[in-house]
C-alpha cells in the first residue's frame, strides 16, 4: 500500500502538467455516493478514467478556495454580512412609475422599483452577489476532496475539505448564519426585501456536503476533528430548526416540482450531518409518499418541468434530485428505486421519456449523469443507455459520475483508461483491477511504465 500511495503522490504532482487526460470540470446539480462504497476502494476496473478526473477536479477546485458568505459587495437588509444573500435570477425592475428624469442609483433601484418575474430570462446583475456561486464551488470542492481522500488516503484532500467547511460554517469571523432569509430576493419594496421560497434551492448541494462529512467521519480522517464535527452538527441543528418552521422554507416544502424534490434532499442531508437517522428517513419517506407521487405521468413525462422555458434542463434537474433522494434513502435502508407515483410511473420511466426529447438549444449533457445512474440501478440489458452515451459523449467513462454509477458499461471507449493513447492501448486497456490496483495503473500510465 505504501508503494501505491507513493506512486499516487508522484502522479498527483505530475498530473498538474497533464490536464488533457481528465474530463473538464462540470458542477453536477446534485448527487450522493454511498460512503461505504467509496471507503471500501473496490472500484470496477473500467473506472480508472473517472478516478483520474476526480483527482484532477479535487485539485482544480481546492486551488480556488476557501470561500465565505461574507464575501459580497452588498450588505443584506439585516445589516449582517453573515446572512446569506442572493437575488432572484429571473426578476427584472420596472422603474417607470417612480417619475425619475435621470438614471437612478442602483441601491434605489433595488429598494424602490417594483420587480417582475420573467421566467427563464436571466438578469445578469444577479452575479454582483455571488454567495450562490461561492457555496456551490465550496460544496463541489469539499465533495471532490472527500472522494479523492477516500480513493487515495492522501491527507491533504481531507485537510482542504476541513478548511473549507470550517470557514463557511464554523469559524466565527466568516461563518454563514444558519438561515436563508435573504435568498433569491426579488427586490423592490415590501416583501421584495425578503427572500423567496425558491431561494431555499440555493443550498441544494448540502447533499454533497453531507456525503463528504459521512466519508470523513466514517473513514476516521485525522483532519475530521471533534471540534469540526461538533461545529457542523451545531450549525445544521440550528438550520433545521429554521428550515422546518419558518414560512419561507415551509412554502418550499410544499412546492410540487423540483423545488420540493430538492427541499427534502437538503433536509435529509442536514439530518445526516447531525446524526439524526430517523429524521433523515422521515424526510426521504415524506418526499416519496407526497411530492414525488404527482411528479411523473404514466408515459414518464414530468409536466411541471416540461412547462418551463428550459424543459430539457428541468427534466434532467428534477431527475437527479429524484435519484439523489433514492440514493440517500438506500444508504438509510430504504428502497424507493421501484416506487411509482399516482399514474404508475417512476424514476426509470422519467429518464426513458426524457431521452426521447431532443435538447434543441439546451445543454444535452445534463441528462448524462442521471442516465448513468438509472443504467447502474435498473440495468442496461439491451445496451440502450450505453449506446446513447457513447454516441453523445465518447468521454463519458471519464466523468466522475461513472465511478459510482456501477455496474455500467464503458462501451469499450478509451476514456475509461486514464492517459490512453494508441501506443499504450494494448497494454493500458487490459486492466480489470479495481481500488488501489486501478490507481497503480493510473500512475503507471502517467509515468510511462506502459509506454
Amino acid at each position: 500500500m505504501r508503494v501505491v500511495l507513493h506512486l499516487v503522490i508522484t502522479f498527483l504532482a505530475l498530473s498538474t502538467f497533464l490536464p488533457h487526460l481528465a474530463q473538464a470540470f462540470t458542477s453536477y446539480a446534485n448527487d450522493f455516493v454511498n460512503p461505504n462504497y467509496m471507503l471500501a476502494r473496490q472500484y470496477p476496473g473500467n473506472t480508472g478514467g473517472a478516478q483520474f478526473s476526480i483527482l484532477k477536479w479535487a485539485d482544480f477546485l481546492a486551488a480556488q478556495g476557501p470561500w465565505t458568505v461574507i464575501d459580497k459587495p452588498v450588505v443584506p437588509p439585516s445589516g449582517d454580512l453573515h446572512d446569506y444573500m442572493s437575488w432572484s435570477p429571473y426578476s427584472w425592475p420596472n422603474c417607470s412609475a417612480l417619475g425619475n428624469t435621470t438614471e437612478l442609483p442602483l441601491p434605489q433601484v433595488w429598494a424602490e422599483c417594483p420587480y417582475y418575474l420573467r421566467d427563464g430570462l436571466f438578469n445578469p446583475d444577479v452575479r454582483m452577489i455571488n454567495n450562490t456561486g461561492h457555496f456551490n464551488a465550496m460544496a463541489d470542492a469539499v465533495w471532490m476532496s472527500s472522494l479523492a481522500w477516500a480513493m487515495t488516503g492522501i491527507n491533504r484532500y481531507a485537510q482542504n475539505a476541513a478548511t473549507f467547511l470550517n470557514v463557511w460554517f464554523v469559524q466565527n469571523s466568516t461563518a454563514m448564519n444558519p438561515n436563508l432569509m435573504y435568498s433569491q430576493m426579488r427586490r423592490g419594496p415590501g416583501k421584495g426585501q425578503l427572500g423567496a421560497h425558491t431561494g431555499e434551492l440555493d443550498l441544494k448541494c448540502m447533499a454533497k456536503i453531507a456525503n463528504a462529512v459521512l466519508i470523513f467521519r466514517n473513514g476516521k480522517s485525522i483532519h475530521w476533528t471533534d471540534s469540526l464535527d461538533q461545529g457542523m452538527i451545531n450549525w445544521c441543528q440550528r438550520f433545521v430548526e429554521w428550515f422546518t418552521t419558518y414560512w419561507i422554507a415551509l412554502e418550499e416544502a410544499a412546492a410540487p416540482n423540483n423545488h420540493g424534490s430538492y427541499y427534502y434532499s437538503q433536509l435529509a442531508s442536514h439530518y445526516l450531518i447531525v446524526n439524526d437517522i430517523e429524521g433523515a428517513r422521515h424526510a426521504i419517506n415524506t418526499y416519496f409518499t407526497t411530492t414525488y407521487m404527482s411528479q411523473i405521468t404514466a408515459n414518464g413525462e414530468q409536466p411541471l418541468e416540461a412547462r418551463r422555458t428550459r424543459p430539457y434542463h428541468y427534466r434532467a434537474y428534477n431527475l437527479i434530485a429524484m435519484i439523489t433522494n433514492a440514493r440517500i434513502g438506500e444508504y438509510l435502508g430504504l428502497d424507493y428505486w421501484n416506487w411509482t407515483g399516482n399514474e404508475g410511473a417512476g424514476i426509470k420511466a422519467a429518464l426513458d421519456y426524457a431521452m426521447t426529447i431532443p435538447p434543441g438549444t439546451e445543454n444535452a449533457d445534463e441528462l448524462y449523469q442521471p442516465m448513468a445512474g438509472v443504467a447502474a440501478k435498473y440495468g442496461d440489458p439491451d445496451g440502450k443507455y450505453a449506446t446513447f452515451l457513447a454516441k453523445a459523449d465518447t468521454r463519458y467513462p471519464a466523468a466522475p459520475y461513472f465511478l459510482w454509477s456501477q455496474p455500467f458499461s464503458e462501451s469499450g471507449l478509451p476514456a475509461a483508461r486514464p492517459g490512453w493513447s494508441p501506443k499504450r492501448d494494448s497494454a493500458a486497456g487490459k486492466s480489470a483491477l479495481g481500488g488501489p490496483a486501478t490507481l497503480f495503473a493510473i500512475v503507471s500510465v502517467v509515468l510511462g511504465f506502459f509506454a
